[in-house]
Protein backbone atom coordinates (compact mmCIF):
# COMPACT_ATOMS: atom_id res chain seq x y z
CA UNK A 1 0.00 0.00 0.00
CA UNK A 2 3.16 1.81 0.19
CA UNK A 3 5.19 0.78 -2.68
CA UNK A 4 5.79 -3.04 -3.98
CA UNK A 5 9.00 -4.37 -2.05
CA UNK A 6 10.60 -7.61 -2.66
CA UNK A 7 12.30 -9.90 0.06
CA UNK A 8 14.22 -12.98 -0.03
CA UNK A 9 13.11 -15.53 -2.49
CA UNK A 10 10.73 -15.54 -5.39
CA UNK A 11 10.14 -17.20 -8.55
CA UNK A 12 11.17 -15.32 -11.53
CA UNK A 13 6.93 -15.39 -12.22
CA UNK A 14 3.87 -15.65 -10.54
CA UNK A 15 2.22 -18.83 -9.96
CA UNK A 16 5.00 -21.11 -10.88
CA UNK A 17 6.27 -24.21 -9.81
CA UNK A 18 9.11 -22.31 -7.48
CA UNK A 19 10.81 -25.72 -5.90
CA UNK A 20 13.99 -25.54 -3.10
CA UNK A 21 17.23 -27.25 -4.30
CA UNK A 22 16.18 -30.63 -3.29
CA UNK A 23 13.21 -30.06 -5.54
CA UNK A 24 10.30 -29.84 -2.68
CA UNK A 25 7.42 -27.33 -3.75
CA UNK A 26 7.01 -24.06 -2.18
CA UNK A 27 3.73 -23.09 -1.09
CA UNK A 28 2.57 -19.11 -2.70
CA UNK A 29 0.02 -17.47 -0.47
CA UNK A 30 -1.83 -15.01 -1.96
CA UNK A 31 -2.74 -11.82 0.34
CA UNK A 32 -4.76 -9.87 -1.19
CA UNK A 33 -7.68 -6.65 -1.17
CA UNK A 34 -10.22 -6.04 -2.51
CA UNK A 35 -11.52 -9.43 -3.69
CA UNK A 36 -8.04 -9.59 -6.69
CA UNK A 37 -8.67 -6.49 -7.72
CA UNK A 38 -6.80 -4.31 -5.64
CA UNK A 39 -2.86 -4.24 -3.78
CA UNK A 40 -1.52 -7.82 -2.99
CA UNK A 41 1.64 -9.57 -1.77
CA UNK A 42 2.38 -13.38 -2.64
CA UNK A 43 4.81 -15.21 -0.07
CA UNK A 44 6.16 -18.30 -0.65
CA UNK A 45 6.09 -20.87 2.09
CA UNK A 46 7.92 -24.19 2.88
CA UNK A 47 4.74 -25.89 4.05
CA UNK A 48 1.41 -25.38 3.52
CA UNK A 49 -0.01 -22.22 4.80
CA UNK A 50 -2.89 -23.78 6.49
CA UNK A 51 -4.59 -23.82 9.86
CA UNK A 52 -5.63 -27.32 10.94
CA UNK A 53 -8.47 -28.42 13.06
CA UNK A 54 -10.48 -25.66 15.30
CA UNK A 55 -10.24 -24.96 18.85
CA UNK A 56 -13.46 -24.47 20.43
CA UNK A 57 -15.22 -22.68 21.29
CA UNK A 58 -14.52 -19.43 20.13
CA UNK A 59 -14.04 -16.76 22.63
CA UNK A 60 -16.11 -13.50 23.13
CA UNK A 61 -14.38 -10.30 22.08
CA UNK A 62 -15.45 -6.96 23.91
CA UNK A 63 -17.44 -5.69 21.07
CA UNK A 64 -18.19 -2.18 21.68
CA UNK A 65 -21.40 -0.99 23.31
CA UNK A 66 -23.17 2.41 22.96
CA UNK A 67 -24.47 3.59 26.47
CA UNK A 68 -28.08 5.55 25.77
CA UNK A 69 -28.83 8.55 23.78
CA UNK A 70 -27.32 11.72 25.28
CA UNK A 71 -27.79 15.50 24.76
CA UNK A 72 -25.21 16.55 21.97
CA UNK A 73 -22.31 18.17 23.69
CA UNK A 74 -19.25 19.06 23.37
CA UNK A 75 -17.17 15.90 24.98
CA UNK A 76 -13.48 15.34 26.66
CA UNK A 77 -12.50 11.88 27.90
CA UNK A 78 -9.52 11.64 30.29
CA UNK A 79 -8.17 8.06 28.44
CA UNK A 80 -4.71 8.33 31.12
CA UNK A 81 -7.66 7.93 34.17
CA UNK A 82 -8.56 4.40 32.68
CA UNK A 83 -8.03 1.41 34.83
CA UNK A 84 -6.06 -0.55 32.24
CA UNK A 85 -6.32 -4.45 31.93
CA UNK A 86 -3.00 -4.75 30.70
CA UNK A 87 -2.54 -8.45 29.19
CA UNK A 88 -1.38 -8.99 25.32
CA UNK A 89 -1.98 -6.28 22.96
CA UNK A 90 -4.69 -8.23 21.49
CA UNK A 91 -6.40 -8.51 23.94
CA UNK A 92 -5.50 -4.92 25.93
CA UNK A 93 -7.44 -2.49 23.76
CA UNK A 94 -10.45 -0.27 25.49
CA UNK A 95 -12.98 1.07 23.21
CA UNK A 96 -14.02 4.51 23.67
CA UNK A 97 -15.96 5.44 20.57
CA UNK A 98 -17.29 4.31 17.43
CA UNK A 99 -19.17 3.98 14.47
CA UNK A 100 -19.65 1.84 11.46
CA UNK A 101 -16.07 2.52 10.01
CA UNK A 102 -13.80 3.12 12.87
CA UNK A 103 -13.12 1.80 17.33
CA UNK A 104 -11.05 4.20 18.70
CA UNK A 105 -9.83 2.38 21.91
CA UNK A 106 -6.66 2.71 23.98
CA UNK A 107 -4.04 0.09 25.48
CA UNK A 108 -1.61 -0.09 27.71
CA UNK A 109 -0.42 -3.59 27.38
CA UNK A 110 1.79 -5.28 29.72
CA UNK A 111 2.68 -8.71 27.79
CA UNK A 112 3.47 -10.29 23.97
CA UNK A 113 0.84 -12.13 22.22
CA UNK A 114 1.05 -15.91 23.01
CA UNK A 115 -0.20 -16.52 20.11
CA UNK A 116 -0.94 -15.20 16.34
CA UNK A 117 -2.89 -12.75 16.14
CA UNK A 118 -5.21 -12.08 12.79
CA UNK A 119 -8.16 -9.17 12.56
CA UNK A 120 -10.83 -10.05 9.93
CA UNK A 121 -12.71 -7.40 10.80
CA UNK A 122 -10.63 -4.40 9.74
CA UNK A 123 -6.89 -2.64 9.29
CA UNK A 124 -5.49 -1.84 12.87
CA UNK A 125 -3.42 1.29 12.84
CA UNK A 126 -2.00 1.62 16.41
CA UNK A 127 -0.37 4.86 17.39
CA UNK A 128 2.14 4.57 19.84
CA UNK A 129 2.10 7.66 22.90
CA UNK A 130 4.52 5.79 25.07
CA UNK A 131 6.80 2.49 24.67
CA UNK A 132 7.28 0.32 22.13
CA UNK A 133 8.13 -3.30 20.84
CA UNK A 134 8.43 -5.57 17.96
CA UNK A 135 5.66 -6.55 15.27
CA UNK A 136 6.59 -10.05 14.63
CA UNK A 137 4.95 -11.64 11.31
CA UNK A 138 5.77 -13.91 8.30
CA UNK A 139 7.09 -11.01 6.21
CA UNK A 140 9.36 -10.15 8.98
CA UNK A 141 9.79 -8.08 12.29
CA UNK A 142 9.08 -4.52 12.85
CA UNK A 143 10.71 -2.45 15.17
CA UNK A 144 8.74 0.19 16.43
CA UNK A 145 8.77 3.09 19.45
CA UNK A 146 7.34 5.97 21.12
CA UNK A 147 5.64 8.58 18.23
CA UNK A 148 4.76 5.81 15.81
CA UNK A 149 2.10 4.42 13.56
CA UNK A 150 1.97 1.07 13.74
CA UNK A 151 -0.05 0.04 10.10
CA UNK A 152 -1.31 -3.74 10.44
CA UNK A 153 -3.10 -4.84 7.05
CA UNK A 154 -6.69 -6.87 7.52
CA UNK A 155 -5.84 -10.73 8.04
CA UNK A 156 -2.18 -10.32 8.53
CA UNK A 157 -1.40 -13.10 10.87
CA UNK A 158 1.09 -11.40 13.42
CA UNK A 159 2.17 -10.74 17.14
CA UNK A 160 3.23 -8.06 19.49
CA UNK A 161 6.26 -8.29 21.62
CA UNK A 162 6.03 -5.06 23.97
CA UNK A 163 8.93 -3.44 25.17
CA UNK A 164 10.11 -2.76 28.88
CA UNK A 165 8.48 0.17 30.53
CA UNK A 166 4.88 1.66 30.48
CA UNK A 167 3.24 1.45 26.99
CA UNK A 168 0.31 3.55 26.49
CA UNK A 169 -1.43 2.90 22.61
CA UNK A 170 -4.49 4.45 21.03
CA UNK A 171 -6.19 1.73 18.68
CA UNK A 172 -7.88 2.90 15.24
CA UNK A 173 -9.44 -0.34 13.95
CA UNK A 174 -10.86 0.32 10.67
CA UNK A 175 -13.29 -1.11 9.12
CA UNK A 176 -13.32 0.17 5.11
CA UNK A 177 -9.22 -0.05 5.41
CA UNK A 178 -6.76 2.59 5.49
CA UNK A 179 -3.94 3.92 2.91
CA UNK A 180 -2.32 7.29 2.14
CA UNK A 181 -4.77 10.22 0.77
CA UNK A 182 -5.47 10.09 -2.86
CA UNK A 183 -4.12 13.61 -2.79
CA UNK A 184 -0.29 12.73 -1.76
CA UNK A 185 0.43 10.47 -5.11
CA UNK A 186 1.12 11.37 -8.43
CA UNK A 187 -0.59 9.05 -11.47
CA UNK A 188 2.16 6.56 -11.04
CA UNK A 189 1.51 6.02 -7.63
CA UNK A 190 4.47 7.66 -6.08
CA UNK A 191 4.37 10.03 -3.51
CA UNK A 192 4.68 13.45 -4.72
CA UNK A 193 7.22 16.19 -3.95
CA UNK A 194 4.81 17.91 -2.15
CA UNK A 195 3.38 15.27 0.35
CA UNK A 196 4.00 15.42 3.91
CA UNK A 197 6.41 12.52 4.18
CA UNK A 198 7.82 10.68 1.34
CA UNK A 199 8.45 7.08 0.64
CA UNK A 200 11.26 7.05 3.18
CA UNK A 201 9.68 8.07 6.22
CA UNK A 202 7.66 4.11 6.39
CA UNK A 203 9.41 1.17 7.50
CA UNK A 204 8.70 -1.83 6.08
CA UNK A 205 9.91 -5.10 7.56
CA UNK A 206 13.43 -6.40 8.67
CA UNK A 207 12.81 -10.10 7.09
CA UNK A 208 14.26 -12.94 8.79
CA UNK A 209 13.61 -16.26 6.61
CA UNK A 210 11.84 -19.51 7.90
CA UNK A 211 11.87 -19.54 11.86
CA UNK A 212 9.85 -21.30 14.40
CA UNK A 213 9.02 -19.71 17.72
CA UNK A 214 7.27 -22.77 18.77
CA UNK A 215 4.23 -21.35 19.01
CA UNK A 216 1.20 -23.66 17.40
CA UNK A 217 -2.44 -21.31 17.68
CA UNK A 218 -3.68 -18.62 15.63
CA UNK A 219 -6.47 -16.53 16.75
CA UNK A 220 -9.00 -15.05 14.38
CA UNK A 221 -10.85 -12.00 15.38
CA UNK A 222 -13.98 -11.87 13.19
CA UNK A 223 -18.14 -10.75 13.57
CA UNK A 224 -17.23 -10.23 17.67
CA UNK A 225 -15.49 -13.27 18.57
CA UNK A 226 -11.96 -14.84 18.59
CA UNK A 227 -11.88 -18.27 16.75
CA UNK A 228 -8.65 -20.26 17.64
CA UNK A 229 -7.00 -22.55 15.06
CA UNK A 230 -4.20 -24.92 15.97
CA UNK A 231 -1.36 -25.18 13.96
CA UNK A 232 0.51 -28.41 12.59
CA UNK A 233 4.06 -26.00 12.03
CA UNK A 234 5.33 -22.84 12.34
CA UNK A 235 3.52 -20.36 10.28
CA UNK A 236 7.17 -18.29 10.19
CA UNK A 237 7.74 -20.73 7.18
CA UNK A 238 8.77 -17.96 4.42
CA UNK A 239 11.30 -17.84 1.93
CA UNK A 240 10.48 -14.83 0.25
CA UNK A 241 7.53 -12.58 -0.73
CA UNK A 242 6.60 -9.60 -2.85
CA UNK A 243 4.19 -7.21 -3.67
CA UNK A 244 2.34 -4.17 -1.88
CA UNK A 245 0.79 -5.16 1.12
CA UNK A 246 2.63 -5.36 4.33
CA UNK A 247 3.03 -3.82 7.56
CA UNK A 248 4.53 -0.69 8.04
CA UNK A 249 5.72 2.05 10.82
CA UNK A 250 5.40 5.78 10.67
CA UNK A 251 7.22 8.35 13.22
CA UNK A 252 4.66 11.08 13.57
CA UNK A 253 7.60 13.37 13.65
CA UNK A 254 8.56 12.67 10.41
CA UNK A 255 5.59 14.29 9.05
CA UNK A 256 6.53 17.87 7.51
CA UNK A 257 3.96 20.09 8.23
CA UNK A 258 2.33 22.77 6.00
CA UNK A 259 2.65 26.85 7.16
CA UNK A 260 1.05 29.05 5.39
CA UNK A 261 0.38 33.16 5.30
CA UNK A 262 -2.97 32.09 7.11
CA UNK A 263 -4.02 29.20 9.25
CA UNK A 264 -4.53 26.12 6.86
CA UNK A 265 -7.53 23.58 7.50
CA UNK A 266 -7.07 19.91 9.17
CA UNK A 267 -6.31 18.47 5.57
CA UNK A 268 -3.17 19.75 5.09
CA UNK A 269 -2.41 17.11 7.71
CA UNK A 270 -3.81 14.60 6.48
CA UNK A 271 -1.57 11.16 7.22
CA UNK A 272 -4.20 8.56 6.64
CA UNK A 273 -7.22 7.96 4.73
CA UNK A 274 -9.75 5.56 5.46
CA UNK A 275 -13.14 4.69 4.89
CA UNK A 276 -15.42 7.36 6.78
CA UNK A 277 -12.35 8.41 8.31
CA UNK A 278 -9.68 11.13 7.98
CA UNK A 279 -6.20 10.47 10.34
CA UNK A 280 -4.53 14.00 11.14
CA UNK A 281 -0.93 14.57 12.40
CA UNK A 282 0.09 17.66 14.57
CA UNK A 283 3.10 18.20 15.29
CA UNK A 284 5.29 20.46 16.29
CA UNK A 285 5.71 23.52 13.67
CA UNK A 286 6.27 27.38 13.04
CA UNK A 287 2.40 29.25 12.86
CA UNK A 288 1.07 31.46 9.94
CA UNK A 289 3.12 34.56 9.13
CA UNK A 290 0.64 36.77 7.72
CA UNK A 291 1.62 40.32 10.42
CA UNK A 292 -2.11 39.86 11.49
CA UNK A 293 -2.47 36.16 11.40
CA UNK A 294 -4.84 34.77 13.93
CA UNK A 295 -2.90 31.23 14.12
CA UNK A 296 -5.27 29.93 16.92
CA UNK A 297 -8.18 27.33 14.86
CA UNK A 298 -11.44 29.39 14.24
CA UNK A 299 -14.72 28.54 15.63
CA UNK A 300 -16.28 26.19 13.45
CA UNK A 301 -19.28 24.06 13.38
CA UNK A 302 -18.38 20.79 11.49
CA UNK A 303 -21.96 19.82 10.10
CA UNK A 304 -20.28 16.77 7.97
CA UNK A 305 -17.93 15.39 10.24
CA UNK A 306 -17.22 14.18 14.01
CA UNK A 307 -13.87 15.49 15.52
CA UNK A 308 -11.71 13.75 17.77
CA UNK A 309 -8.21 14.70 18.98
CA UNK A 310 -5.79 12.17 21.00
CA UNK A 311 -3.46 14.60 22.38
CA UNK A 312 0.40 13.02 22.82
CA UNK A 313 2.90 15.79 24.28
CA UNK A 314 3.39 19.62 24.07
CA UNK A 315 1.12 22.56 24.70
CA UNK A 316 -2.26 22.92 23.61
CA UNK A 317 -3.03 26.23 22.86
CA UNK A 318 -6.61 26.14 22.02
CA UNK A 319 -7.57 23.69 24.84
CA UNK A 320 -7.28 24.40 28.57
CA UNK A 321 -7.77 21.12 30.66
CA UNK A 322 -6.67 18.57 28.15
CA UNK A 323 -3.21 16.62 28.85
CA UNK A 324 -0.96 13.41 27.25
CA UNK A 325 -4.22 10.76 27.11
CA UNK A 326 -6.60 13.41 26.80
CA UNK A 327 -9.38 12.84 23.92
CA UNK A 328 -11.98 15.21 22.75
CA UNK A 329 -14.77 14.41 20.74
CA UNK A 330 -16.29 17.50 18.82
CA UNK A 331 -19.50 15.73 17.09
CA UNK A 332 -21.37 17.19 13.70
CA UNK A 333 -23.46 20.12 14.31
CA UNK A 334 -22.17 21.42 17.50
CA UNK A 335 -20.01 24.80 17.28
CA UNK A 336 -16.70 24.27 18.69
CA UNK A 337 -13.14 25.92 18.40
CA UNK A 338 -10.40 27.15 20.73
CA UNK A 339 -11.64 27.61 24.74
CA UNK A 340 -12.39 31.59 25.80
CA UNK A 341 -9.13 33.36 25.28
CA UNK A 342 -7.09 31.55 23.28
CA UNK A 343 -8.36 32.92 20.00
CA UNK A 344 -7.12 36.44 20.94
CA UNK A 345 -3.80 35.06 22.73
CA UNK A 346 -2.65 33.21 19.75
CA UNK A 347 -2.12 36.78 18.02
CA UNK A 348 1.73 37.28 17.89
CA UNK A 349 2.99 34.07 18.63
CA UNK A 350 5.77 32.22 16.59
CA UNK A 351 5.31 28.45 17.08
CA UNK A 352 3.67 25.37 18.19
CA UNK A 353 4.95 22.25 20.34
CA UNK A 354 2.08 20.40 20.40
CA UNK A 355 1.70 16.52 19.35
CA UNK A 356 -1.73 15.48 18.62
CA UNK A 357 -3.43 12.87 16.61
CA UNK A 358 -6.99 13.76 15.08
CA UNK A 359 -10.06 11.52 13.42
CA UNK A 360 -12.12 13.69 10.95
CA UNK A 361 -15.53 10.64 11.08
CA UNK A 362 -18.16 11.48 8.78
CA UNK A 363 -20.51 8.67 10.83
CA UNK A 364 -21.58 9.81 14.31
CA UNK A 365 -19.67 8.48 16.70
CA UNK A 366 -21.31 6.83 19.58
CA UNK A 367 -19.58 6.44 23.12
CA UNK A 368 -19.24 3.47 25.30
CA UNK A 369 -19.36 3.04 29.02
CA UNK A 370 -15.73 2.76 29.55
CA UNK A 371 -15.63 6.25 28.13
CA UNK A 372 -18.41 7.59 30.45
CA UNK A 373 -16.61 6.66 33.10
CA UNK A 374 -13.81 9.39 32.86
CA UNK A 375 -15.78 11.77 31.27
CA UNK A 376 -15.10 15.27 32.23
CA UNK A 377 -18.14 16.82 33.05
CA UNK A 378 -17.56 20.34 32.54
CA UNK A 379 -15.71 20.36 29.67
CA UNK A 380 -18.62 21.60 27.50
CA UNK A 381 -20.09 24.76 29.64
CA UNK A 382 -15.96 25.24 29.95
CA UNK A 383 -16.26 26.96 26.58
CA UNK A 384 -18.76 29.81 28.05
CA UNK A 385 -17.02 32.74 28.67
Amino acid sequence: MIARLQMGEVPPKHHLAFRDAEGRLRYEEAFTRQGFDGPYTLAYHVNRPHPSRPLPPPEAFPLPVAVPPRPLLRRHYRSQDLAQPGGPPSRARLPLLFNEDVAISVAAPTAEDPAYFSNGDGDDLWFVAEGGGLLRTALGDLAFGAGDYVLVPRGLLHRFLPGDGPQRWLALELAGGVGLPRQWRNEAGQLRMDAPYSHRDFRAPAFQGPRDEGIRELRVKRGGAFHAYQLERSPLDVVGWDGAVYPVAFQIRDFQPRVGLVHLPPTWHGTFAARGALVCSFVPRPLDFHPQAVPCPYPHASVDVDEVIFYVSGEFTSRRGVGPGSISHHPAGVMHGPHPGAYEASIGQKATSEVAVMLDCYRPLAPTPFALGVEDPGYHESFSE
